[in-house]
């Protein structure tokens, strides 16, 4: 039985629970570590939630993994207006990529174009191929938008959490399916939910699509809380997080809810990069002990 169940982000489809586990196991027992709760992470029991192969295209893939897309594969609507939300807050981290223009915002088959062109130059997407940023994006907007893929995804984030999980924690796109996951079963004996470079806070685009839906207060939205009152949520950003647009999501989900600031340096949204700080092992160790 897992006491700390992990849920992982966008582009790995081409992995599955044991390749991950490998991989976040020592990460989050070394944030334990630097917590100093090094008996915690000594009998650290944890369980990777996969998903990933719920977005795997059948046959033909590419060296890479990932299908053969061009600019002319990012959908109108959702797909485009999360690409320049993107490029626009890499511009506002990264000196070095040259911000979108108002005529750029207007959608246009070139904004699409140059946004890609931007954002491979960009700190936070560099090494990432061009078809694989659009994979991404499609991921994100099949999640929010198919409710198939959307039951599917869940589920395996609800088939893990068990009656003695203790601890969630969940990057980038996981950290939605963890969040509707955990309102979707009352009751859960969850303790502490870690949401690491997390887009929830992105208006219309993710907050306005959760299920359960926010709440409506006067001109603005919030959010259930996923649980009971003992949950202690923890919501962690790196300044340079372009996935994690809005970086303090208080406004949406209430003042209960820890914000925190971390530095992973080149490495803004990587998962392990996260987990090996001293305040998410904090976190972490506050569900286990």
């Amino acid at each position: 039985m897992a006491r700390v169940v992990a849920v992982h982000g966008i582009g790995k489809q081409l992995l599955g629970e044991d390749s991950l586990l490998r991989q976040w196991r020592p990460a989050l027992a070394d944030g334990l570590r630097r917590a100093g709760a090094g008996r915690a992470a000594a009998e650290l029991h944890v369980e990777m939630a996969f998903y990933g192969d719920c977005f795997r295209p059948a046959g033909g893939f590419l060296a890479p993994g990932d299908p053969p897309y061009s600019a002319d594969d990012v959908a109108e609507g959702f797909e485009r207006e999360l690409l320049l939300a993107w490029w626009t807050a890499a511009a506002e981290t990264d000196a070095g990529v040259v911000p979108p223009g108002a005529e750029t915002l207007a959608a246009t088959p070139q904004s699409v174009q140059a946004a890609l062109r931007a954002l491979s130059g960009s700190r936070f997407f560099a090494g990432v191929a061009l078809r694989g940023l659009i994979s991404d994006l499609k991921q994100v907007r099949l999640y929010l938008t198919d409710a198939g893929i959307r039951q599917r995804v869940r589920g395996r984030v609800l088939e893990v959490i068990a009656e003695d999980t203790r601890v969630v924690v969940a990057h980038s796109l996981g950290s939605v399916v963890a969040y509707e996951a955990l309102c979707a079963r009352p009751g859960h004996g969850v303790r502490a939910l870690v949401t690491l470079g997390s887009p929830l806070g992105i208006p219309h685009l993710v907050l306005h699509r959760l299920e359960p839906a926010p709440l409506r207060l006067g001109g603005g939205v919030r959010g259930i809380w996923p649980g009971g009152r003992e949950v202690v949520w923890t919501n962690i950003a790196d300044d340079g997080d372009v996935v994690a647009l809005v970086k303090d999501l208080r406004p949406f989900f209430g003042n209960r809810m820890r914000s925190v600031r971390v530095h992973n340096g080149a490495h803004a949204h990587d998962a392990l990069a996260y987990l090996t700080d001293a305040l998410c092992g904090r976190a972490i160790a506050g569900g286990l002990l």
